[in-house]
């Protein structure tokens, strides 16, 4: 009996002892990336995850956010790439600017394939988002939750667009992607590849014409001050967020706050994606009331333009994986089902 005792005693303290080593290589703090800061639904998101698992493990895991990309010289599309190395610990990220690492996260970039919320959320939330998920783990990556920044629409300071045709010969900035360089080509645009910190002045000087973005970027950044007096809501595509860890630090974690750091994540990417959705009528009308004319496509006109842009679908099925794109086309078909 006494031997027993004293069996179970020093197991007990190989657990303990355990806990504090597994406790005593957490970092102090842990970097997370951003690319908009608190002013936008994106950056409030990763404020609601820090505050989350701060709160859920009474301090222990400290989260720092450095947004604008700092922790990769501002280039977004580097992101990626340094949470798998391990320079960074953990980000809300975009699917368009990790895309380059990952080419199954060009799925949400397919032109005019989530004609509404319903069908963003039936491609996350369903065999599809999983199959993502798996391509970004495999690739250096944890992938925890989904947020959202909204869909892309268009602006310019030509004239009303609401079919195809108007787009011609019209230079419209564009994030660094081939495929939003063949989107628009195929709509007869001229896409301009170029940051956002040089986007703002070309819009300014005349050297581009338009660019597309959420509603929440054209708001806060005030882009109708920059001669943007037009604006179609085409819902030609949503870049849905992800809320990750690298694979280096996630394994450092305890079962116990790998299940923590999770469900803040999913917690915080509910309340952003509800809080950006039931903004959205209200930002409208700011911008309105600013003097935007908005276009609001039919489906009849939002047809013709993805009919115009099935040559996209035909160059990039293939790099982003047949069934892939096939799931996520049928969970549109079947979402309100």
């Amino acid at each position: 009996m006494l031997k027993r005792r004293t069996l179970m005693v020093a197991a007990a303290a190989a657990t303990l002892l355990f806990s504090a080593a597994s406790q005593a290589q957490y970092k102090d703090e842990y970097t997370v990336s951003t690319v908009l800061p608190s002013a936008f639904p994106w950056g409030q998101a990763a404020d609601k995850w820090v505050e989350l698992v701060k709160e859920r493990s009474d301090g222990r895991i400290n989260m720092k956010i450095y947004s604008n990309s700092q922790l990769v010289a501002g280039d977004q599309t580097k992101e990626f790439s340094a949470m798998r190395s391990g320079l960074i610990d953990m980000a809300v990220g975009s699917t368009i600017n990790w895309s380059p690492q990952v080419p199954e996260l060009n799925l949400f970039s397919l032109p005019f394939l989530m004609p509404d919320y319903a069908a963003i959320d039936a491609i996350t939330q369903g065999e599809a988002g999983e199959a993502v998920f798996e391509a970004i783990k495999k690739r250096g990556v944890t992938p925890l939750a989904w947020g959202e920044n909204g869909f892309r629409e268009l602006s310019n300071s030509k004239l009303v667009i609401d079919e195809p045709s108007d787009l011609d010969g019209l230079k419209i900035r564009v994030v660094g992607s081939p495929l939003f360089q063949d989107t628009f080509s195929a709509l007869g645009a001229n896409p301009t590849q170029m940051s956002w910190a040089d986007a703002k002045p070309a819009l300014t000087t005349g050297a581009v014409d338009g660019q597309e973005n959420p509603l929440s970027v054209f708001d806060v950044a005030r882009i109708d001050q920059v001669g943007q007096e037009y604006l179609t809501r085409w819902h030609y595509m949503a870049d849905p967020l992800v809320f990750a860890v690298s694979n280096r630090v996630w394994a450092q974690f305890s079962p116990e706050d790998q299940k923590l750091l999770k469900q803040a994540a999913i917690d915080a990417g509910q309340w952003e994606i509800e809080k950006s959705r039931g903004e959205v009528d209200d930002i409208l009308a700011a911008i309105k009331e600013r003097g935007v004319q908005v276009t609001e496509l039919t489906p009849e006109q939002r047809q013709a333009f993805k009919d115009a842009t099935e040559s996209v679908y035909e160059k990039w099925t293939s790099r982003i994986g047949e069934d892939l794109v096939q799931q996520a086309q049928e969970a549109v078909a079947n979402r309100n089902q």
